[in-house]
This record gives C-alpha cells, sequence and structure tokens, in this order.
C-alpha cells in the first residue's frame, strides 16, 4: 500500500445454488488465498452467498436467513485477516428485498450497498424479486449483531469506503446492471473520492457481449479516472437459460491490468496504483470533486504494507510496443510535426527553412520532417538549405553523414567551416583555443546558430531548431545557442523517440537513403565540442556525462505525467530496469536528473515555438510552468537514506 500501490483481486468462486453454507466456505478459502498472496481488496461476484439463478427461492425466509448466518460466518472467520472483502447477497430490510453488497473488514460489516438499477427485460426479471436500492441518506441502517457486539451499519446505494492512512485508496461499490446505464452511480462515487469502483456482475454470456462489456468498463474507468474491479459469476450458476462465464476484468483509467479467460474461475489479481489516479485527477481540472449529500463515507483504518511491485513498469514509456502500432505511432508524429512546420511555413508566406545538420540524430529527425512539411506545401526540396559546419571536434562519419543526407533528399547543402571565427572570437574575448572548458564548447555552438539565423535571413527563410524533450528537460543545450531557433520540431520528442521516428522514417525510403539513416542511428550521441579521438572516433558522448537517455526519458514521464515522489520513480525504475543497472547507477542518474531538471528551467522559459506531439511536453506556454529559482532541496531529501 505504500506508495498508493493497492494489489487487488477479482474471485470466480466454486458456486452451489442455494447453498450458503458450501458458498460460504468457497468465499473464505478464496478470500484467505487472495489475502495471504497481498490483496489488500477482495470482491466476489453479485448474489455469490446464494446464487444469482435462485429466482422465485429469493422469496424463501429460509434462503434468506441462511445467507444472513452465512454473513456472519465469513465474518468470524475473516477477522483476522487485513483485507476488505466484498461480497453479494441478498438482505430483507423493514419489508423490501435487495439486493446487496455487504463490505466487510476485519471481522466488522462496514456497509451494506443495495443495487440501484434492476433490469427488468429480456432474460432479466430482478424486479419480481428485489426493490430498488435507496440512496444511503440515513433513512435506512441495518443494526448487526456479530456474537455479542451490536453495532449499526450504513445502507445505501451510494457509499464512499476510505483509508485512514492511505485517503487516495478509496472506493465504491457498484452492482452489475449499474454499469449498463447513463447515470451510473459510479459518477457520484468518483466525484466524491473514489479511486476505485468494484462490480459485483453476474452478467450472462450470449455473442459479442464479451467485447461490449470489455469497452463499456474501458470507457467508465477512463471517464472517471479510477480503477474498475469487475466480478463476475461462472460455473455454478444454474444454465436452465442462460450461461456466465466468469469474464472478470481489472482495469484502470482506460487499460486493461488484468482479465481472465471465459468459463474459467479463480483469482485474478493486479496492483492498481491510486497515486497515479488522484495525480490523473489533480491535472484535470474538468474532474472536479465534489463531495455530495447523497453519499455517505465510511473510514477504516488499515496499516501501510509494502506492496509487491506485482505489476509491469514500461522501461520505455514513450514508445509504444508492437511493431503495427510502434509504426502507426510514428507515421502520426511525423505527420504532426511536418503538418505544425508547414502551417507555420504557410502563415509567414515562407519557401526556405534553414537548419544545422550535423549528422546527429536530432538535426536528421529535423530534416526528415522538414522534407514531410515541403510536401505538404508542395514546395521544392531544394529551399531546404542544410548546413554543415565544421569545426574542432567533427568527425569525418557525422560530416560525411550530413552531405550524403542532404544530397539524397534533395535539399541545399552548404558548408561553412567555423574554425577561424571561433579562434577569432577567442582572441576577441582573451580564450586559449587549449583551454576546453565551458567556453570553448559554447562558443562553437553560438557561432552556429549565428550562422543558421543570418542564412535565415539571407534566403528568406526561418531556423528550425533541433533539440528535442529530453535535452530540455536536462538543460543540455547552449542557451542562445542550439537552444534557439524559429520552430523547433522536436520540442516534444524525447530522445528514445527520436531514434524509432529515424528508423520508421529509414523503413519507408529506398535502400540507399536508407543506408545512410541506419548509419546515423548506429553514430554516438554527440554535440561534438571537443577534439575527437586519435582515431578519429568520438570523443565526447553524451550519455558518459548526463547519463542514458533511457533512464532519463524514463524519470521525465513519471515526473511530468504523474508528479510521482522521487523515491517512487526510484522503486519503480529498479523493478523496469532490472538486469540492465543496478540501483546505485539509476539512484545516482535520478539525483543528476532533478539536479539538472530545476538548475536549466530557465532555458526552458523562453523556448521558441514548437508542435506538442504526446501528453508529456515542457513548453512554458503550454503544459509546464515553473520558476527558474525554484529549490530542489525536498526532492533531493526524498531520496536520502535510499542507497
Amino acid at each position: 500500500m505504500k506508495d498508493g500501490l493497492i494489489q487487488v483481486a477479482c474471485v470466480t468462486p466454486p458456486l452451489r445454488v442455494a447453498d450458503c453454507t458450501y458458498n460460504a466456505e468457497q468465499i473464505v478459502s478464496a478470500f484467505q488465498k487472495a489475502a495471504a498472496d497481498g490483496a489488500k481488496l477482495v470482491v466476489f461476484p453479485e448474489l455469490c452467498l446464494t446464487g444469482y439463478t435462485c429466482g422465485d427461492l429469493f422469496l424463501q425466509e429460509t434462503l434468506l436467513n441462511g445467507a444472513k448466518i452465512s454473513l456472519s460466518d465469513i465474518l468470524e472467520q475473516t477477522k483476522d485477516i487485513s483485507a476488505i472483502l466484498v461480497v453479494g447477497l441478498p438482505y430483507a430490510l423493514e419489508g423490501a428485498l435487495y439486493n446487496c453488497a455487504a463490505v466487510c473488514y476485519a471481522g466488522k460489516l462496514l456497509g451494506l450497498v443495495p443495487k440501484k438499477n434492476l433490469p427488468n427485460y429480456s432474460e432479466f426479471y430482478e424486479m419480481r424479486h428485489f426493490a430498488k436500492g435507496p440512496d444511503a441518506n440515513g433513512t435506512l441502517s441495518v443494526t448487526w449483531h456479530q456474537n455479542a457486539e451490536v453495532y449499526v451499519v450504513p445502507f445505501g446505494a451510494l457509499q464512499v469506503f476510505s483509508c485512514a492512512e492511505l485517503p487516495d485508496f478509496s472506493f465504491g461499490v457498484e452492482i452489475c446492471e449499474d454499469v449498463w446505464v447513463g447515470d451510473t452511480p459510479s459518477v457520484a462515487m468518483a466525484k466524491s473520492g473514489a479511486t476505485i469502483i468494484v462490480n459485483l456482475s453476474c452478467s450472462d454470456e450470449i455473442i459479442g457481449k464479451e467485447n461490449y462489456r470489455r469497452t463499456i468498463l474501458q470507457a467508465k474507468s477512463g471517464s472517471l479516472l479510477c480503477a474498475y474491479l469487475y466480478a463476475d459469476a461462472g460455473v455454478g450458476e444454474s444454465t436452465q437459460d442462460m450461461v456466465f462465464a466468469g469474464h472478470n476484468l481489472i482495469l484502470e483509467n482506460g487499460s486493461i491490468l488484468a482479465e481472465s479467460k471465459l468459463f474459467t474461475q479463480g483469482i485474478l489479481t493486479a496492483v492498481v496504483d491510486v497515486q497515479r489516479l488522484a495525480g490523473e485527477r489533480r491535472r484535470s481540472n474538468t474532474f472536479l470533486s465534489e463531495p455530495m449529500n447523497t453519499v455517505q463515507k465510511t473510514t477504516f483504518s488499515m496499516a501501510l504494507t509494502e506492496t509487491a511491485m506485482n505489476r509491469y513498469i514500461d522501461s520505455t514509456p514513450f514508445i509504444p510496443h508492437g511493431s503495427q502500432m510502434l509504426s502507426q505511432r510514428c507515421e502520426k508524429i511525423l505527420m504532426l510535426q511536418a503538418t505544425g512546420l508547414a502551417t507555420r511555413l504557410k502563415h509567414i508566406g515562407c519557401k526556405s527553412a534553414v537548419v544545422g545538420l550535423s549528422g546527429g540524430l536530432d538535426s536528421t529527425l529535423a530534416l526528415i520532417v522538414m522534407v514531410h512539411a515541403f510536401q505538404l506545401c508542395h514546395l521544392d526540396p531544394a529551399g531546404i538549405v542544410a548546413v554543415t559546419m565544421p569545426c574542432f571536434g567533427t568527425t569525418d562519419r557525422t560530416y560525411q553523414n550530413a552531405c550524403r543526407l542532404a544530397e539524397a533528399y534533395g535539399a541545399t547543402l552548404r558548408e561553412i567551416p567555423i574554425q577561424d571565427s571561433v579562434r577569432q572570437h577567442f582572441a576577441d574575448i582573451g580564450h586559449k583555443e587549449s583551454v576546453h572548458d565551458v567556453t570553448y564548447e559554447n562558443s562553437q555552438a553560438r557561432e552556429r546558430t549565428q550562422v543558421l539565423m543570418d542564412l535565415a535571413n539571407q534566403t528568406g527563410g526561418i531556423v528550425i531548431g533541433t533539440g528535442d524533450l529530453s535535452e530540455l528537460a536536462l538543460g543540455w543545450a547552449t542557451y542562445n545557442g542550439d537552444h534557439m531557433s524559429m520552430y523547433a520540431v522536436n520540442a516534444s520528442i524525447p530522445k528514445t523517440l527520436v531514434r524509432y521516428l529515424v528508423s520508421y522514417e529509414a523503413s519507408q525510403t529506398p535502400q540507399e537513403l536508407s543506408n545512410i539513416l541506419q548509419d546515423v542511428l548506429d553514430t554516438p550521441v554527440s554535440p561534438e565540442l571537443l577534439p575527437p579521438e586519435q582515431d578519429g572516433t568520438i570523443a565526447q558522448k553524451t550519455e558518459d556525462i548526463v547519463g542514458p537517455y533511457e533512464l532519463h526519458d524514463f524519470f521525465l514521464y513519471y515526473v511530468l505525467r504523474f508528479g510521482f515522489a522521487p523515491h517512487k520513480i526510484y522503486r519503480m525504475a529498479k523493478h523496469a530496469f532490472e538486469g540492465a543497472y543496478d540501483d546505485a547507477m539509476i539512484l545516482k542518474w535520478l539525483r543528476k536528473f532533478y539536479w539538472r531538471f530545476f538548475s536549466q528551467q530557465f532555458k526552458r522559459s523562453c523556448l521558441p515555438d514548437g508542435p506538442k506531439v504526446g501528453s508529456v511536453t515542457l513548453s512554458p506556454r503550454g503544459d509546464w510552468r515553473m520558476p527558474s529559482d525554484a529549490c530542489v532541496a525536498l526532492w533531493q531529501k526524498d531520496l536520502e537514506n535510499l542507497d
């Protein structure tokens, strides 16, 4: 439960219709197993203490008393288990019979939640036996007798149960049809703070219903920014007129975390992240928490134990999986980038654009985007001025690739060596060329930017920026050097994604051009501002200095997308990169990430325009507003004592 991670379970137990004693034994056994495996919230199907298909037996006092006695037995046998159990049963109260969910914890009944929407169409005829559940408005309650103890239990269709130690662990209860209607009870419960909705269901299986059920639940969990636990009845229910398949699902914000196969029974588990859900709600100001008078709140106390990371953590959250999905994503991103640039070119009536082409990944992607944008504008690619500016750190490999790329795409290649200009600048400011410090490096970057800006003026064009999202996060750019342009097409593309976009382009081009792009992909990432090695290879490798980009992109995603605490991101990274990086390495670069992210905000405060293509960006005009002098102390303190 620490860090908002809650292991949950949906159970389809063996069942005998109208045999409450047998059913209670199966429920207790499954609950004990699920709790022993770490589950803190375990949900069983609708009316599973009696069976859903009892028909007119629901009007028999013997069955109703048997269900009540069996619920009492369940409470007694689970009193030493620190986990929530939600189980379905019929319950008679003040002259009416209700289809209920009993919420149980540590041997006590926390609440009884009646079904609000009763289907009475096709094969369903619940109104023959049950009354529509009222809201939990205080007019009805249950006096529960458990051994020598007597206490009052809230009764009503709209209830939210919250953990005192972890308020984000807050859940509401629906029963089957409640999720199929337009105005679902879950809306009010979610707006009253429930991050988890559980559904006790007995949904018969017919052709096409499996997909429809899955679609409904994905949409509901997505629109409510919640986790949704759907526990379905299965084998054991009467097949007199219907067949039940036990289709259990656990979802989180529109994504399926776990799903059972049809016609199976047993325990389905997953780990939901309620902190992630709470963070999503804070980000979305259209999802307003509105405590409602009709929703009753009950608080329970549960120790915050460590939850095993039994949850898939993607080490490359910006990269979709599966070749088809990856290709579709790359195609769309390139179109977004190209459309953004094409729109800008049309708006200003510009037929020329200038780019510094180094032969590295970022400038290659920028050139690719420019080519696509010129195609959209029906412009001659010769209007693309690709400028190579060799200096002290340029290697023959990157130089040759830059030249070959410009030629292959039909761009106009300009070669402007800048060594003499930079040396003159060193003389002007009194800097020794032998001192390879930040002045030595940045002088080259700023000279290149000056050349590009002046060429843009000369050709009536604009300078296209090449820097990517990862570099912006780390501040790995020279202020007013490569940091500046007139339109930055890569500004929301993380470094890990840049590689896939270039690779996708390589797969769509003739073999000769594809070979050039592949060599660019195989070249180490470098700003090439320091002299090469004696053998002519790149000496200055970016990831040796700032750290692995796959780690930094992972950190960036969870810092910006969900606002997680550093210690939680560290824990997630250990799980995601197990076997790839040791704990000390992850912690080292996470600390470096926060230091650079805070100290380099001033560079992000004055970024040029650029297209947004994903949910994580750093534009000061859109998604990220942060003071340049914010202190990183709290974030660094959170990482103390983790070595």
